[in-house]
């Protein structure tokens, strides 16, 4: 009988025990702060210069090129320059084979004497016919057809002399001259080789570029092709000459496109851009790749937050994260913020509508929605893009705390 009551007093007082513990674990969880703070990155919002750019790649070329070709069809004789040499207005280039050209011009000159010498007989005949016209010995006929004659005679001597002086430009052109200063950029031909002529397929048969003026070929995406203009700054930056900056300025812009990928998912389309260089380095050559960055809008002193800090959830407008002392609810009754009880020092974020202008690499312009020296989140990219909601309480973290010290 004791030793029962023994067991049960123990009971009793394990049962008790259990009791209290939970009554403590329980008080322990109403009366304790479960909002756990996130660590954030922090900035006050403040001034700057920000300055809207466009980047494309592409390469370099000469501004101005002129393919060489021949106007009439003949083997190559002799070539007197070579690729990367210099050469002025009017210096020699190629000699071509004036055998058959010279033939051409010979044959044209021979059909000039014979029309000059018939030309000659039909004027002597006209004179003679209308002589004898004159005391009746000849017909209104007569006189007609030989009038008709020396017409003839006279046209075909046009023709002559029209026909000769093409062969003679052509045997000229048998030389044929640079037609501007620059340098030999490429030379297609060979001496023995045909050079074709003509005016519509003719043969290149080099390039002359003038290499003190060159210029940067890009393509620009059509999203970002309306924002460009004639004259827009650009900073451009050559592979072959690391860490040096050159400077441009547009000065022409497609109006037609050109459209990569045609049909498949990756199709882009793209508007050629010309970047006149203002300072050329030595030693650039045709075809080197280059990078540009074009300057389409420059704002001084303007309000404006990291780009980071911007984000945009589903169904929202484009927001930053605000930090306060207080936790607000998003609307009361009366319109305005209400004040929630929270745990003393804790810092909260609201979700806060901005409405933002042009952008830099680096920051986004702020025309409303935020004031200076507000302070909102810049990092990390998951607790702006994810974690954070509106009233999540943060601390700062060791980088921000830093800041703050200096």
């Amino acid at each position: 009988m004791v030793a029962k009551k023994s067991k049960s007093k123990k009971r009793i007082f394990i049962i008790g025990g259990i009791i209290a513990f939970l009554s403590v674990f329980v008080l322990a969880n109403i009366f304790r702060d479960d909002v756990k703070a996130l660590k954030v990155d922090t900035e006050l919002v403040s001034l700057r210069t920000v300055v809207q750019k466009v980047n494309a790649s592409g390469t370099i070329q000469p501004e101005t090129e002129v393919k060489i070709s021949a106007e009439s069809t003949a083997f190559i004789d002799s070539i007197t320059v070579k690729e990367g040499d210099r050469v002025f207005k009017g210096q020699h280039l190629i000699s071509l084979d004036r055998k058959r050209i010279l033939s051409n011009y010979n044959s044209a000159s021979s059909s000039v004497r014979s029309a000059q010498a018939r030309l000659k007989q039909e004027l002597a005949s006209k004179k003679r016919v209308e002589s004898m016209y004159e005391q009746n010995l000849a017909s209104d006929q007569e006189l007609e057809a030989v009038q008709a004659s020396y017409e003839i005679a006279n046209s075909q001597l046009e023709q002559a002399k029209a026909n000769l002086d093409s062969r003679k430009d052509e045997l000229d052109k048998a030389r044929i001259m640079s037609p501007q200063d620059g340098i030999v950029t490429r030379i297609y031909k060979e001496v023995g080789e045909m050079a074709v002529g003509g005016m519509f397929q003719a043969d290149n048969l080099m390039i002359i570029a003038d290499l003190s003026r060159m210029e940067v070929i890009i393509d620009v995406n059509e999203n970002d092709v309306v924002s460009v203009s004639i004259g827009d700054t650009t900073e451009i930056e050559i592979d072959a000459f690391t860490d040096t900056l050159f400077y441009g300025v547009v000065s022409e812009i497609a109006h037609m496109s050109e459209v990569a990928g045609m049909g498949s998912q990756q199709q882009v389309t793209n508007f050629q851009v010309k970047v006149r260089m203002l300072n050329v380095p030595k030693g650039t050559r045709p075809g080197m790749s280059a990078t540009a960055d074009i300057i389409t809008e420059k704002k001084e002193n303007i309000l404006s937050i990291p780009i980071q800090s911007l984000t945009a959830r589903k169904d929202s407008d484009e927001m930053v994260f605000l930090v306060s002392d207080k936790m607000l609810a998003k609307d009361s009754d009366e319109g305005k913020p209400s004040v929630k009880k929270v745990k003393k020092g804790m810092k909260f974020v609201h979700s806060t509508p901005v409405k933002v202008g042009i952008s830099s690499e680096t920051h986004y312009e702020i025309k409303s929605g935020i004031l200076e020296g507000d302070r909102i989140v810049t990092g990390s990219f998951k607790a702006i893009s994810k974690d954070l909601e509106h009233n999540s309480a943060v601390e700062f973290s060791d980088k921000t705390k830093k800041k703050n010290t200096k």
